[in-house]
């Protein structure tokens, strides 16, 4: 009989306990928000960022200039701790919810170009005429991207969304600063 009682008070408590925890649940289910509806895109601010870039980077930073108020900014770093090793990025959400990204660096071209596009490969010889510069097209698993290499600087534009919104962030570029 003492078993039997034992076993019995045994599954009472599992109940009670899962009774409270099922409270505590829906407690923290009404009070913490969850719009599913909201945008996900959280745009940051990049100029500031972009005026320490031009300021201090030994290559003329590129930025973009004239982007519709539908291109959202949601992401950038600026990085001029190793002088030989720069790096300048601000990634933003297009019109077409696609990522676009602008990427600079004074480092090794072909370990950035590897670094930053994942591993993308040299499209043929296929270019793209866009700001008045000739890119060379790359492409990858994960990304499409539009690169420059220059004497000091390799900028690359990057990104999910099609050929037409890589083309128009890269007709956008305007390069200022440098050392």
């Amino acid at each position: 009989m003492a078993a039997d009682k034992r076993g019995n008070k045994t599954v009472r408590d599992l109940v009670l306990s899962l009774v409270v925890l099922s409270a505590v649940v829906a407690v923290i289910y009404l009070f913490i928000p969850h719009n599913s509806k909201a945008d996900p895109v959280k745009p940051v601010g990049y100029s500031v960022e972009l005026g320490q870039a031009r300021r201090d980077a030994p290559f003329k930073v590129a930025g973009p200039e004239g982007l519709g108020a539908r291109w959202r900014a949601t992401s950038v770093t600026y990085d001029g701790a190793d002088p030989h090793k720069v790096s300048w990025h601000v990634g933003f959400v297009d019109p077409e919810q696609q990522y676009v990204a602008i990427e600079q660096s004074n480092g090794d071209p072909a370990a950035f170009i590897s670094e930053v596009t994942l591993g993308a490969h040299r499209d043929g010889t296929r270019t793209v005429s866009a700001g008045g510069q000739v890119w060379e097209r790359w492409t990858g698993k994960r990304y499409t991207a539009l690169v420059r290499k220059e004497p000091g600087v390799t900028t690359i534009v990057l990104g999910t969304g099609p050929d037409s919104q890589l083309t128009q962030m890269a007709a956008a570029l305007r390069e200022r600063g440098g050392q």
